[in-house]
């Protein structure tokens, strides 16, 4: 019978093994008393097992409160399993197994999801990507290098006819990928049904003059229903991208939306931070992704390299090396997820990028790393774009810079934040 796994980080005042033995019962055959009914036919069928307890270090105070009370508290490596016909081919019930009441047991002062584990017929039976990356390049017309992106900005505020005329600014300028900011869906003072046709008027009119269409991710975020009328309302403009808030809406209606789409799906995380800031909680992004992209997520955000945010730019390399890892080498659906790479990037997060990533694999994009180019949106655009190349062809910047115009007003424009 197949199984499923769930590694965890965990901090307990108990003994490690003890406390594991907890978290099995809770989330399978136990509670805690004895039932009549957990007979031991019923134990070893669907019972939760603990297949590895690793202590790690102590610690003398605990990092949650409401544990229970001890003089030291015991960090370890926790790893179980469960027997897959405990959730069948469910997304939502593999979350309530492998988290659920865990994450408020009093035998744990600390709890973290760290990675997940799922047998070949449980990922076959999830819709995954239905682009990944190569669906993404074709739309794009973009078959080699990073894609180069901004987010339009002021974030919110802007009407259909701005929102048009600074997309006009910035196809012409040479971009391959747009997305709406996460603030923006389908306000009163933007409708989408006014938004959608308004920019698709520019890309088709660009695509029609230079055979080139850019992607633009609009953000189609609401209930399962709405979701599915924008999705549609976009699709039948011409658009190639959906994005939406993909912890707001839920795992289940990421499968909805994704069961119903003809478009790819950019799966935005904002509120990422109430998940992974705290080191004793929450859950890894390895586990993260691996969900989000069963449920159907074509890209996900991973921040960038010296970011405004508080990742440490360790984590944000393995995240997008997770997103381009393969959950099935054996199968010929290609269900990696294209990273995200933005928050205040600018030409000098592109070596270091390449460097850790060793791919060109990812959307890249920068907000004031283009639209705050000195020269203009065209030349921000350039910059970046002439950045990636001297990365990829192995020149330093400022070696390649000698050939661009623009990339030498971006480096005297940006300080570098690998510097001082």
């Amino acid at each position: 019978m197949p199984r499923f796994s769930a590694s965890y980080l965990v901090e307990t005042p108990l003994d490690p093994e003890r406390a594991a033995a907890a978290m099995a019962g809770e989330q399978s055959s136990g509670t805690f008393l004895k039932l009549a009914g957990e007979t031991d036919a019923l134990r070893e069928r669907h019972a939760a097992r603990v297949e590895a307890v690793v202590p790690l270090e102590t610690t003398k105070s605990p990092s949650l409160p409401g544990a229970l009370p001890g003089e030291t508290y015991q960090r370890a490596e926790v790893t179980l399993s469960w027997p897959l016909e405990n959730i069948g081919a469910s997304l939502p019930n593999l979350m309530a197994t492998v988290l659920g009441n865990l994450t408020e047991l009093r035998e744990l002062s600390g709890f973290r999801l760290t990675d997940v584990a799922l047998p070949d017929e449980f990922i076959e039976a999830m819709p995954g990507p239905q682009f990944s990356i190569p669906g993404t390049r074709l739309l794009a017309g973009v078959d080699h290098g990073p894609l180069i992106g901004t987010i339009i900005k002021p974030s919110v505020g802007l009407s259909p006819e701005d929102t048009a005329d600074l997309v006009r600014q910035l196809v012409e300028a040479g971009i391959d990928f747009i997305k709406d900011d996460e603030l923006i869906a389908d306000p009163p003072y933007s409708p989408l049904a006014e938004r959608v046709p308004a920019i698709m008027r520019v890309i088709e009119e660009h695509a029609q003059r230079t055979g080139r269409k850019p992607m633009y991710a609009f953000n189609i975020t609401g209930d399962i229903d709405e979701m599915r009328r924008r999705h549609d309302l976009v699709r039948d403009h011409g658009g190639t991208c959906v994005m939406a808030s993909v912890n707001w809406i839920g795992m289940s209606s990421l499968v909805a939306l994704r069961r119903h789409a003809q478009l790819p799906i950019h799966g935005h995380r904002n509120g990422w931070g109430l998940f992974y800031r705290h080191p004793h909680l929450g859950i890894d992004y390895r586990a993260y992704q691996a969900l989000l992209r069963l449920a159907g997520a074509d890209h996900l955000h991973v921040n960038g390299l010296a970011s405004k945010f508080v990742e440490a730019d360790s984590s944000v390399i393995d995240s997008a090396l997770a997103c381009l890892t393969p959950l099935l080498e054996t199968s010929n659906r290609d269900d990696r997820a294209m990273p995200v790479f933005s928050s205040a990037q600018t030409i000098h997060q592109a070596p270091a990028t390449y460097a850790a990533l060793r791919s060109t694999d990812l959307i890249y994009t920068c907000g004031g790393g283009i639209m705050g180019h000195p020269s203009g949106v065209a030349a921000g655009c350039h910059s970046i774009r002439a950045a990636w190349e001297a990365t990829v062809s192995g020149a330093t910047l400022e070696e390649h810079a000698t050939q661009e115009p623009d990339l030498v007003v971006a480096l005297r424009a940006y300080p570098s934040p690998f510097s001082g």
